[in-house]
């Protein structure tokens, strides 16, 4: 079963120039096969092919049916962007895929890389959410800079996790269920001292990720799969 991404639903019973021609010239779709759409906020829809065209294939709908999300929480993953940006890539269409709603690239004092193509990134969460069958998008925001992300974020449970010797907990002991999440995770040379010190006066709780010492991207995937398992 293939999963066809159509936003304009409400107004538009016909697939994008793109999608379009995966569904006629690669899948080989033709007049009166039914299709599966979502419009990225939870909502499927059955429908059936009435124009086969390769650059804007039309459909009728035949049922509608809303959702439900995997978990009744919100789940944040602040991540200051890797060196090597298919790594970045990977961690986005993971996260996409276990269930993050929302995704920020962070600009920290110790970060590589500084600059970031959004929109490559918004096609691999495309992919990754149609290829897993889910019809909820996250939202991927532009390149935020770390002070400004963390005196403005607003989830009941913040956390920042890294690698110096302080007291921390594992984030698995700490998340409550049902309640807000977003996690911060550093880049390749961790975040400063001060940048950790700075979200512990904005209410972020220090945590540890496992024993291991692990890569920016993998923290990423790790936090996001805790946060999603202790809350299953």
């Amino acid at each position: 079963m293939y999963l066809f991404y159509t936003p304009d639903i409400l107004t538009s019973h016909c697939l994008s120039e793109e999608e379009s021609a995966h569904c006629v010239r690669v899948l080989r779709y033709t007049r009166g096969d039914e299709i599966l759409l979502t419009d990225g906020v939870g909502n499927t829809y059955q429908a059936r092919i009435t124009n086969p065209h390769p650059k804007h294939c039309e459909f009728e709908i035949i049922s509608q049916e809303k959702q439900a999300k995997s978990h009744d929480f919100y789940l944040h993953i602040a991540i200051a962007p890797t060196k090597n940006i298919e790594r970045l890539e990977w961690m986005v269409e993971k996260c996409t895929e276990i269930g993050v709603d929302e995704i920020t690239p962070l600009l920290c004092r110790f970060s590589e890389r500084k600059t970031l193509r959004n929109d490559r990134l918004e096609k691999i969460i495309l992919s990754a959410a149609k290829q897993s069958l889910t019809p909820y998008l996250p939202r991927l925001n532009p390149l935020t800079d770390f002070e400004t992300f963390i005196a403005d974020n607003a989830q009941e449970q913040r956390f920042i996790a890294h690698c110096y010797k302080d007291d921390k907990r594992e984030l698995r002991d700490e998340i409550q269920r049902g309640k807000s999440v977003c996690v911060l995770i550093g880049p390749e040379g961790d975040f400063s001292e001060e940048e950790v010190q700075h979200a512990l006066a904005k209410g972020f709780l220090p945590v540890g990720l496992g024993k291991s010492r692990l890569r920016t991207e993998t923290a990423g995937v790790v936090a996001c799969h805790t946060a999603i398992l202790m809350n299953a």
